[in-house]
């Protein structure tokens, strides 16, 4: 592949404005061209932070009654993408990158790139200024199953979910797959959680609001030596990186 300057510019920009709503430098890179092993492009990148030992917070502080605030996430964000491939570009009569579904306010290939949303600034601020801070998860792939990765014995009742924004459904509709593989892979709505007291959970809405993120109580922490997750709006229990359907009238948490 030949070196494209014009997507090197553009992936260049890109990097810069992460960088800045992060709040963090870019402190050297390379490029290299490797005809006989990459054909197409490949861009990886790392990072590297320093924190205190005494100022980790890995939810071991995490109890029963403790409140999950969910912050919307603006899509897909970075993970899920081959699913969504696979649904949108994979069968039989694939879609162009360019197709607009009436759902969408955007076409399919825009969508699908939406640059994920950056909440460095929000979480550095209540990281300041909530003292009852338990946990910061970053929902990613395994969705809200990133939940339990804290240090806690605790589970997770998760019962007031975030809309799903619509691309959701087509993935799901397309690549024919039930809830429980969807909320394993995909954030569903549901960008970033913190794990706050009861007591905080006012303060650290108010700052969400302040940086214009979209936020809400979506549930709460409760006892549960196994560590599951459920979400009764959709009859869904996981544990590790599993959901399954649980039927409603399965016992509760206690």
């Amino acid at each position: 592949m030949k070196t494209n300057a014009d997507m090197l510019d553009a992936i260049g920009v890109g990097l810069c404005e992460g960088a800045r709503q992060a709040g963090v430098s870019i402190s050297g890179g390379e490029t290299a061209q490797l005809k006989d092993i990459v054909t197409g492009f490949d861009l990886v990148g790392m990072a590297v932070g320093r924190v205190p030992l005494d100022k980790v917070i890995s939810g071991k502080t995490v109890t029963a009654g403790d409140v999950v605030i969910g912050v919307r996430s603006n899509g897909v964000h970075s993970n899920g993408l081959s699913l969504a491939r696979q649904a949108f570009f994979g069968g039989a009569k694939p879609y162009r990158v360019d197709h607009k579904f009436a759902e969408l306010d955007a076409t399919l290939g825009e969508e699908l790139l939406r640059p994920t949303h950056i909440y460095v600034p929000e979480a550095l601020e209540i990281l300041e200024r909530v003292k009852g801070i338990k946990a910061l998860i970053n929902i990613t792939s395994d969705g809200l199953l990133n939940l339990v990765r804290v240090a806690a014995q605790v589970g997770f009742e998760i019962d007031r979910l975030i809309e799903p924004q619509p691309i959701f459904a087509l993935i799901q509709s397309h690549a024919k797959v039930e809830d429980s593989e969807m909320f394993e892979v995909f954030n569903m709505g549901i960008g970033f959680c913190y794990v706050v007291a009861a007591a905080d959970a006012d303060v650290t809405l108010s700052i969400l609001k302040k940086h214009s993120r979209d936020a809400r109580r979506i549930g709460t922490a409760v006892a549960d030596p196994e560590k599951k997750v459920r979400i009764p709006e959709r009859q869904l229990v996981g544990r590790h990186k599993k959901f399954w359907k649980e039927p409603r009238s399965a016992r509760k948490f206690g």
